[in-house]
């Protein structure tokens, strides 16, 4: 577990964490209006693993960046850990941001000619934290995602899979409730998607509610909870009973020599 961020209020749990209510969200090009959203109602609770599913134009993107204070709902209300965040300012939201979210990506972001350890530590530099305490609390995230060694190597120099733990790691660093994935495997190779994934699954089960993207069923089959979008509204919302163990399904994977052995002969 990373060390926890003094500087944020103690969570009410008994508060959902993400509540939309009645949210839609509308795109004027020219003459032409675009429902993107449609009245959408969702609660999520603290600890939950939701992945959101849908095809491209389902309004799924739309609903994360709404959820990640990336974009404002044009009616409707959201609630973000008991705040209200419908209508405050760009620059309130982007404290909103710093404070309650970490956010990972398909393409990684992380700043080509910095090492990992630095890339890490970039979220506590816009927060004012002092340089002892950032590299604290770097080496701490880099550490719960096994990265440990690899702390002065630039992105070059890392796979696509230990990039990816870097930009967990940095979604980490300032000890967020929230963490938010956007088709974090898109770039990844299956047994590589398998050790995301399962680092996923471990941070959910030490607290951390996870909201994941994805357009991928094994992905999302990870998930303790999958919603389904189509045409800008939920049309599914089903909780798993038993979501897929990805270091279950890791570990019977056949190991990288023996797959290279069975599609040579």
């Amino acid at each position: 577990m990373l060390p926890q961020d003094q500087g944020v209020a103690a969570v009410l749990r008994d508060e959902p964490i993400i509540e939309l209510s009645g949210v839609g969200k509308d795109y004027t090009t020219e003459a032409v209006v675009v429902r993107a959203l449609r009245h959408v109602d969702l609660t999520i609770q603290h600890g939950d693993f939701v992945a959101i599913v849908g095809q491209s134009g389902s309004g799924k993107s739309t609903m994360m960046n709404i959820i990640g204070c990336l974009d404002r709902p044009t009616r409707g209300v959201y609630r973000l850990d008991g705040l209200d965040v419908t209508w405050r300012s760009n620059d309130a939201r982007a404290i909103v941001r710093n404070r309650l979210i970490g956010f990972v990506f398909q393409g990684f972001n992380l700043l080509p000619r910095t090492t990992a350890l630095e890339n890490v530590e970039l979220p506590l530099v816009y927060r004012g934290v002092g340089a002892a305490e950032r590299r604290k609390r770097a080496l701490a995230a880099l550490g719960a995602v096994g990265l440990a060694e690899r702390l002065h190597h630039t992105p070059n120099q890392l796979s696509g899979g230990q990039q990816q733990r870097v930009a967990i790691a940095r979604a980490l660093v300032t000890s967020p409730p929230l963490l938010l994935a956007d088709e974090p495997t898109g770039n990844l190779d299956t047994r590589t998607s398998h050790e995301v994934l399962a680092l996923l699954q471990r941070l959910n089960r030490e607290g951390i509610t996870i909201v994941l993207v994805t357009h991928e069923p094994d992905i999302a089959a990870c998930a303790s909870r999958v919603i389904t979008m189509r045409d800008g509204e939920i049309r599914g919302d089903v909780r798993n009973a038993r979501p897929v163990d990805a270091a279950e399904a890791l570990a019977a994977l056949p190991l990288p020599e023996a797959a290279d052995r069975e599609q040579a002969s």
